[in-house]
């Protein structure tokens, strides 16, 4: 359960072992679907998917004082990362491009594939953008009165004795994004396996509201066009992918 901490300022700092990546995820995740919770004894971040999870579980959830709601890092935040990093690449022809692809729907995305084409300069935007999401994490940390303790480590019998290069920035950020892919795969598995137990009745029910959140995901594609046309420098929409 998401709590204001200044109502007890002098409360001492509560120890959590982070899962950073994965709080990392939460953080920049800012889909209005998709709901992050920190669990404070074990430092996980359970993730609740509208029109997925069981409202009621949800719900039970977010009442719970063992989990504290994770509250991401806005769209118009996100996009002000992107303005701040293109004055320091020094190559002008990539300056350009890059502010010409965050210009109106589709900024993250074009920003993301001018970068493919630069590796140097895209590692650079990793650590770039992967310094101020743990600033803001951490600043979220000390407001909640929690500290971060190391995590067991369980290595795997090939990892043992075996010396391991430290990941790039990069590969933290495929790393993330392949992880987000099995959710989602893992997600679709579940939705099918559940399909097979439901009768010709509830499939009807689960064909109109599969319907709706089509039917909602359009409503918001038409509507993000004219909100990038009123600020286009200021917010581009919330669920586009982060990059």
């Amino acid at each position: 359960m998401d709590t204001d901490p200044s109502d007890n300022p002098a409360q001492p700092l509560r120890e959590v072992p982070i899962d950073w990546e994965a709080l990392e995820d939460a953080f920049e995740n800012n889909a209005p679907e998709v709901h992050s919770y920190l669990h404070l004894a074990t430092g996980d971040v359970l993730r609740v998917v509208d029109g997925v999870a069981d409202p009621q579980m949800h719900a039970r959830i977010n009442v719970d004082a063992a989990y504290l709601r994770v509250a991401p890092v806005s769209s118009r935040e996100q996009y002000r990362w992107m303005e701040r990093f293109i004055p320091m690449v020094d190559d002008a022809e990539l300056r350009g491009k890059l502010a010409a692809s965050i210009d109106g729907k589709g900024a993250f995305r074009r920003f993301k594939d001018v970068l493919m084409s630069y590796a140097s300069d895209r590692e650079r935007w990793f650590e770039f953008r992967s310094e101020r999401l743990r600033t803001f994490m951490e600043a979220w940390l000390v407001a909640h009165a929690l500290t971060s303790v190391p995590r067991a480590a369980w290595p795997s019998p090939a990892e043992e004795g075996a010396e391991r290069a430290e990941p790039t920035e990069s590969d933290r950020q495929e790393a993330r994004e392949a992880r987000r892919a099995r959710t989602a795969d893992g997600l679709r598995k579940h939705i099918r396996d559940a399909i097979e137990a439901l009768g010709p009745r509830e499939l009807e029910t689960l064909a109109a509201f599969a319907e709706f959140l089509r039917a909602r995901r359009a409503a918001r594609a038409a509507v993000a066009p004219a909100a990038a046309e009123s600020a286009p420098q200021e917010e581009p929409p919330a669920s586009e992918p982060s990059l």
